[in-house]
């Protein structure tokens, strides 16, 4: 029997689920989830992410995570932190970039926080003759505490499921996932009584929003956040989140799934497609802030990588200077750096949608997040 079949199935005995219960199936159902049997990333997949786009992004990760450290006095030991790691190519470019300092290698020691099986072994795969010998874990929680922790999160939150509210002229309703007529998945709505049904979602406070405004939250977004920043208020060091998402509260149905790179219906192939919403930056830093930890300015993609130098790295790439540490130059890739430049910091592609937030120890400066 299918997931779609399955959650059928379930909606006709129990009722309709909520969008975020929807979500969590589609993505992590042991048996037919998108991330547990099918994920598919890169240019043959259903998406790319920005390190498939060009080795520059995760070499100036690398080159901020090691400015961090050494601002953080160069504890020893220290976590190296991805969670995540999709197909190993993020962590892979930052570890190429970490060869510049080798004492960061020698007190770092990785961990890559991982629950798909098949994404696993790509990972293992591509690490194969990485510097550092990755240990995994299903989730933060089970990597060992008592040390400084150095941590990146690419779409990581953008996976972590939401719920839907939909202002109606007589209050907030909560949007559902139901059968229609015909038994096919169909969206409804559902009136909020949480006196009435403790599993009831909390509604937005918002009151002055007119009818037709669909606003999300994600309680799990906040709930990483405040995991994240009471790490980092304990033991030390900085954690860098990197998603698509909006740095100001603010109402819109994000929901969307991707097969192929192309947008398909979200209720049309369970577990076939990847499902994303948008990033609530605004909750999320109030969350880790309410844990202990210190925060920055939340900064568009295009200003971070622009802030840690990418131009000059494309030049440098472009004009055959290679670095012995770095991948080697590549002059007859001049117009693909280029190309791939504009992707990761243009106005029009990533630059401006996606957006970069650093949770930190209280006192830490890192790099671009100074005001923390």
């Amino acid at each position: 029997m299918s997931l779609l079949d399955r959650l059928r199935a379930q909606i006709a005995q129990d009722g309709p689920i909520s969008v975020a219960e929807y979500f969590t199936r589609c993505l992590h159902d042991p048996r037919d989830g998108y991330y547990a049997n099918r994920p598919a990333l890169g240019e043959g997949g259903d998406f790319l992410t920005a390190p498939g786009v060009s080795q520059m992004f995760g070499e100036l990760i690398g080159l901020w995570l090691l400015e961090t450290w050494t601002r953080m006095g160069r504890p020893s030991p220290v976590r190296l932190v991805e969670m995540g790691p999709g197909d190993g190519t993020l962590i892979s470019d930052i570890l190429r970039a970490a060869r510049l300092l080798p004492d960061f290698l020698a007190a770092a020691d990785l961990w890559l926080v991982e629950v798909s099986p098949p994404l696993r072994q790509a990972q293992a795969d591509r690490l194969a003759d990485a510097p550092l010998t990755p240990r995994w874990a299903d989730r933060l929680e089970a990597v060992p505490a008592g040390a400084p922790l150095l941590l990146v999160a690419n779409e990581v939150l953008d996976c972590l499921p939401a719920h839907q509210f939909v202002r109606t002229e007589t209050g907030w309703a909560e949007r559902m996932v139901g059968l229609d007529d015909k038994g096919e998945l169909a969206f409804g709505l559902r009136a909020l009584n949480p006196s009435a049904d403790r599993r009831a979602a909390s509604p937005p406070r918002e009151e002055d929003l007119p009818p037709g405004t669909v606003v999300e939250s994600s309680p799990a977004q906040a709930a990483l956040g405040s995991e994240i920043g009471h790490r980092v208020a304990r033991d030390g060091g900085a954690a860098l989140l990197i998603d698509y998402g909006r740095d100001a509260p603010g109402g819109g149905d994000t929901l969307q799934a991707l097969k192929s790179h192309a947008k398909v219906p979200p209720l049309a192939e369970p577990g076939q497609a990847d499902l994303t919403v948008w990033a609530d930056f605004p909750a999320v830093l109030a969350a880790a802030r309410e844990a202990g930890a210190g925060t920055g300015p939340i900064l568009t993609q295009g200003a971070f990588l622009q802030g840690l130098g990418i131009e000059a790295r494309a030049q440098a790439l472009a004009a055959a200077r290679p670095d012995q540490a770095l991948a080697a130059a590549r002059p007859d890739q001049a117009e693909k750096l280029a190309r791939q430049l504009d992707r990761l910091t243009g106005p029009a592609q990533m630059g401006e949608l996606f957006k970069v937030v650093c949770l930190s120890a209280p006192g830490l400066s890192p790099p671009l997040f100074e005001d923390a």
